[in-house]
């Protein structure tokens, strides 16, 4: 399956990138000179061999599984070479400003004039239609556009992911609608465009706190590190530190109860709502008696009583749990320029009925920019190439 790749920074690469990881080949069009943004996105830049360009961490994040060409859209040579590209592709993602390619004579339904099979997944900050329709999109600024700062951090203080979260989700979103057009294809013999938004991608996670305001009229706030319908459930202190707790049914606040002998039937705190309604006061009577336990003895005791807790770990931490690399959270590629580097690998596993894990043997650096624009070239020229 082939993937061509017009996007750029975040949302789109994503996409591609999981589409690479499920074995497409996915080729990424990048611009003269600088190629794709988020190449010069950064520190931390890393240093490769004499004659190329530091590296930019942000870049190897989302790239890897990709080849490299670069294009110069404005011009009608490399314009026929992208097309040349559209005729074999089975998928095409953009993340244009609305307009863009229909100015090059690239619109999407041109293409698939051209090409009547093609997927193209376009992906836009707010929509490509509607009032506003069109409008640029970052992530922080759909973040705060699309309501999800209003309900994060502190009490009063509205605070961003500490991840770009509305690119990622636009970028897993937009997988999602490929495939499902993919699988549509099988049975129409025909492409189509899907479209997403970092707003409708946003959006799309509200969960309960959209709800809370569609259906209750409740219009939700920032409350920190406690859930805002369940207690106890979030970040408590203790004798060294801080743990995570989640008592999420009424049988695990009775074992929580039991092992740390409060009374489970105080009027406060018998039911959730009396808890949810008292959870200051709750926080409170955890926190001293979590104050006489280290975090390790406190894991142990809430482990032993079947409570979900947790530590939070640092990134240094997570990449060195033995739990983390057990699942194949962390794979080396050899690229061209650093050599052997490690990356946050694939979130997803594939057995057979018998168990048997389909693993993948290898996996693809994130690309110098254009080192594989020859040989795409090659291959486009090459007469087998209409029937690869």
């Amino acid at each position: 399956m082939l993937v061509v790749d017009l996007s750029r920074a975040l949302a789109g690469p994503h996409a591609t990138m999981m589409l690479g990881d499920l074995g497409a080949r996915v080729i990424k069009v990048e611009t003269p000179g600088r190629g794709d943004d988020t190449r010069g996105w950064g520190p931390p830049f890393v240093k490769g061999q004499a004659g190329h360009d530091a590296e930019s961490t942000y870049f190897l994040s989302t790239n890897r599984n990709k080849e490299s060409l670069v294009l110069d859209l404005k011009s009608a040579e490399d314009r026929e070479v992208l097309l040349r590209l559209v005729d074999r592709a089975d998928v095409l993602v953009e993340n244009f400003r609305t307009g863009v390619l229909e100015r090059l004579g690239l619109g999407l339904g041109t293409l698939l004039e051209r090409n009547p099979a093609l997927v193209a997944l376009s992906i836009t900050g707010f929509g490509h239609d509607g009032p506003e329709g069109g409008r640029a999109g970052y992530d922080q600024i759909a973040q705060g556009e699309a309501g999800l700062m209003s309900f994060t951090g502190p009490a009063g203080q509205p605070i961003k992911a500490g991840t770009p979260i509305a690119d990622l989700l636009a970028g897993m979103y937009g997988a999602y609608g490929v495939l499902a057009a993919l699988h549509e294809r099988t049975s129409s013999g025909s492409g189509q465009i899907v479209r997403t938004s970092l707003l409708a991608a946003s959006v799309g996670v509200h969960a309960f706190q959209g709800t809370r305001w569609t259906v209750a009229g409740v219009v939700p706030v920032p409350e920190g590190n406690h859930h805002v319908a369940i207690a106890p459930y979030g970040s408590f202190a203790c004798a060294d530190g801080i743990v995570q707790i989640a008592v999420g049914s009424e049988k695990l606040w009775r074992a929580f109860c039991t092992g740390f002998t409060l009374d489970p039937d105080h009027p406060e705190f018998a039911d959730n709502g009396s808890r949810v309604h008292n959870r200051a006061a709750l926080v409170r009577l955890i926190e001293e008696t979590f104050s006489h336990w280290t975090s390790v003895e406190l894991l142990g005791k809430l482990n032993a009583l079947g409570i979900p807790a947790g530590r939070v770990r640092s990134l240094d931490q997570v990449y060195s749990w033995e739990q983390t690399l057990s699942q194949g959270l962390l794979i080396e590629v050899d690229h061209a320029s650093l050599g052997p580097v490690r990356l946050p690998g694939p979130p997803l596993r594939f057995f057979a009925a018998d168990e048997t894990e389909r693993i993948r043997s290898e996996h693809g650096a994130p690309p110098l920019l254009d080192q594989h624009g020859p040989a795409i070239r090659a291959w486009l020229d090459a007469p087998e190439a209409a029937h690869a």
